[in-house]
């Protein structure tokens, strides 16, 4: 199994976005909320703004997020 890359929240902002279908729903100081609405259900995390986010912080948001650990690194491993 792969190991998660250390990303900023800008960089794990960027990934949600793009490959996940998230969008920005507000910013509150250095913290970014993102939403995606799926069958009915609305998902939303919580990114950190921070240069480097310590990795049990990235499980945290990926979770929220409903992203597996092996999704996430498929999708960071693809251009």
């Amino acid at each position: 199994m792969s190991r998660l890359p250390r990303l900023s929240g800008e960089d794990v902002v960027k990934v949600l976005v793009s490959k996940f279908g998230f969008r920005v729903s507000r910013q509150k100081d250095s913290h970014v909320i993102l939403v995606k609405h799926v069958g009915g259900r609305k998902i939303g995390t919580v990114v950190p703004l921070h240069q480097e986010l310590k990795l049990g912080t990235l499980m945290g948001v990926l979770k929220l997020a409903g992203i597996g650990k092996d999704e996430s690194i498929k999708a960071l491993e693809d251009p």
